[in-house]
């Protein structure tokens, strides 16, 4: 990738030049947002049909007069969220992460970069990276899954893909952004493992990866606003890191106060300038802002935007929008992500020949299954929603919708189908950004918000497939969400599950392409799905206060020694795959774990390989074992091929907190290969750290 680090430093000396020249207005006005809000409403009033936030690239600093070029802000991060009717929406990060494919994820980076650079933007504010300590936030859909490893290796390859296509990426919201009711308010505090080794390793990663941009979040954290926290953006961020670019706040209540966000490491006021511009200004001149501070940030910024602007292209080509190519992309993401959770009897999947009258159930079947309609929604040129999926690959058969109202009905309507299918979940009202009314004025007008009330499905859903599903036994439930979907509930109802997350515009067809087996399903949960949700972590949605345990997720229900309803990792096939002559060794400062697999099976098909590490013999209270080490891989039916995968010896070190520095323990470590997080899918062995 070009847009590294090293890469840019190499602008250093022209960027000081160019600073040196500056005037101290000039370099304050670099750290400003220049949409105003006023504007922004005159624009969505005027014209709500094609415009709406982010409609067009948001612009921040810039000096003609030196040729330093604005920041020019397209969010995400499903494909670039301007313009109406235009861009490729793919599936939420959520599904991507499902995929266990970075290397297809890095292609996503470079298609949405591509697209930025056709509406005329330099800036991609999408590679979402926060994790989720309860699976009920609402924004869990813009992330990765649950795993620190898994999110940062994710985010990472979506930022070399973004600025290998010449786009400067942006991670975010740093750090502890995983409520979104009380986001404004809310106080997240953890202790010092915890934050090293839970909440910031994936952050670090990206930023090793090359990330030339930060964005800094809501919340505050142990006192503090995230927007001008010292320790965060100043202390980790730049100082141990080693971040050479600039941060961003988060958009219109990002900062709080002038001089605490200058003295505390932000660089420029997004999207439009209440905090800084002549505020900061003053701050500077009264003396309660070190210009060392605004230089230091003018730096960042035009040395950045030097890099990125050497070579960029000189007008962008508005024919790669929602391309075909991109829309294959779009849709090989959804195939590779969507996951089967059930198939008993191996309903899954349909046969055309056979299944000639399918019932599709539920009002979600008919929508679009693109997720949040809050600062991430991309408005593409169409949507295949399940129905039209359907239709489209059984297209002799006759395919019969019904919105479930009325339970009587659709029984004795899946009664008389070959093979019925549910559609039932979330949609952007139940989940999403949200925004409170008092606050809503000028932003997104999403309402979603977190999951408050329970991580199951509808009440009206639960009583559906309850009464319905065993009518037929060809039955199968789609599942619709961001995040964990409770099923303990109906799962004996119904012969097949998939979870289909939010798939994007061409998420109907994939799904299709999964239910009648042209496509053999292998997506792997990238969270645990426990029996209870009282297994997971709790939260209340609505509070200004909020502790972050050392666990969660799979690492708490293993810690606790309750057994999971799926495991982390867990996704069904068409086909079988046998892993054997297992071998685990030691080369250099890696730990590897290697196998032979095999599709046993009749199909061809994809299988997600999953490395894991133990610490049963460490010293401190650590996890039973982490995901250290993933790749899919993709045999034709009786292939097999040698796999090795490799955990660095710095992924598995402990934060000594008294010397605040990451040690690696000197011990036997328990190591793990196979399919996902559970003794009946792995296979063990170990190796001994001794230097």
């Amino acid at each position: 990738m070009k847009y590294t680090k090293d890469y840019r430093l190499g602008f250093t000396k022209k960027a000081q030049e160019i600073v040196e020249k500056l005037t101290l207005e000039e370099k304050i006005s670099l750290m400003s947002g220049q949409m105003s809000l006023q504007q922004e409403m005159d624009n969505l009033q005027t014209d709500p049909e094609n415009k709406h936030y982010n409609y067009i690239p948001y612009p921040a600093g810039g000096i003609d007069r030196l040729d330093v070029p604005p920041l020019l802000f397209c969010d995400g991060p499903r494909g670039v969220v301007c313009g109406k009717g235009k861009a490729t929406c793919f599936p939420v990060p959520m599904l991507r992460g499902a995929s266990f494919n970075p290397q297809l994820e890095e292609k996503i980076g470079e298609a949405i970069a591509s697209e930025i650079h056709a509406f005329g933007g330099n800036y991609f504010g999408g590679v979402c990276i926060n994790l989720p300590y309860n699976p009920g936030w609402g924004r869990s859909q813009e992330t990765y899954g649950e795993e620190s490893f898994h999110i940062g290796t994710m985010g990472a390859a979506l930022t070399r893909g973004v600025q290998g296509g010449g786009i400067i990426a942006c991670i975010k919201h740093f750090a502890f952004n995983q409520m979104e009711n009380s986001r404004f308010k809310v106080n997240v505090d953890c202790d010092k493992r915890t934050e090293r080794e839970v909440y910031l390793p994936h952050f670090k990663e990206c930023i090793d990866a090359g990330a030339a941009s930060v964005m800094s979040s809501y919340n505050l954290y142990k006192g503090t606003y995230c927007g001008h926290n010292e320790y965060l953006l100043n202390k980790v961020l730049k100082d141990e890191w080693g971040f050479d670019s600039f941060v961003v706040s988060d958009f219109y209540w990002g900062i709080k106060d002038t001089i605490e966000a200058a003295n505390g490491g932000q660089n420029i006021e997004m999207a439009h300038t209440m905090f800084f511009g002549e505020k900061l200004l003053a701050a500077v001149k009264d003396g309660l802002v070190a210009e060392d501070k605004i230089d230091d940030a003018a730096l960042r910024i035009v040395r950045t935007l030097l890099a990125f602007d050497a070579d960029k292209p000189v007008k962008g080509d508005t024919s790669v929008l929602a391309c075909k190519n991109h829309v294959s992309l779009a849709l090989q993401s959804a195939r590779e992500g969507i996951t089967l959770l059930k198939n008993s009897d191996n309903v899954l999947p349909l046969d055309r020949e056979i299944h000639k009258k399918i019932l599709l159930v539920g009002k979600l079947a008919r929508l679009e299954p693109t997720g949040d309609h809050g600062s991430s929604w991309v408005r593409p040129p169409y949507v295949i929603s399940p129905l039209q999926g359907v239709e489209e690959a059984a297209a002799d058969a006759e395919i019969i919708f019904d919105d479930g109202a009325n339970i009587e009905k659709t029984k004795l309507l899946a009664k008389e189908a070959d093979a019925v299918i549910f559609v039932v979940g979330y949609d952007h009202n139940d989940e999403g950004e949200f925004v409170s009314a008092d606050e809503a004025e000028g932003f997104t007008g999403s309402m979603g918000g977190d999951r408050r009330l329970s991580l199951g499905l509808h009440d009206e859903d639960i009583n559906l497939i309850r009464s319905v599903g065993l009518a037929n036994k060809n039955s199968t439930v789609v599942l619709i969400g961001g995040n964990t979907i409770m099923i303990t509930e109906w799962m004996d109802s119904v012969s097949s599950i998939i979870m289909a997350y939010y798939p994007g515009m061409e998420g109907g067809r994939a799904l299709a392409d999964i239910i009648f087996g042209d496509v053999n399903p292998g997506g792997k949960l990238p969270f645990v799905l426990p029996e209870k949700e009282s297994h997971l972590p709790q939260v209340k949605w609505e509070t200004t206060s909020q502790f972050y345990d050392y666990y969660h997720g799979y690492t708490r229900l293993e810690k606790r020694g309750v057994k999971p309803l799926l495991p982390y990792g867990f996704g069904l096939s068409y086909t079988t795959f046998e892993y054997s002559d297992v071998a685990f060794s030691l080369d250099g400062d890696n730990i590897v774990a290697e196998c032979t697999l095999k599709n046993s099976g009749k199909r061809d098909g994809s299988e997600v390989v999953q490395m894991y590490v133990g610490f049963k013999n460490s010293s401190l209270d650590r996890p039973v074992r982490v995901l250290r080490g993933f790749e899919r891989v993709t045999l034709a039916k009786g292939e097999e091929r040698r796999i090795k995968l490799r955990c660095p010896f710095e992924k598995i070190c402990y934060y000594d907190e008294n010397n605040s520095v990451m040690v690696l323990e000197k011990m036997e470590y328990p190591v793990y290969i196979g399919s996902c997080c559970s003794d009946d899918y792995l296979l063990a062995g170990s190796v001994v750290v001794a230097s």
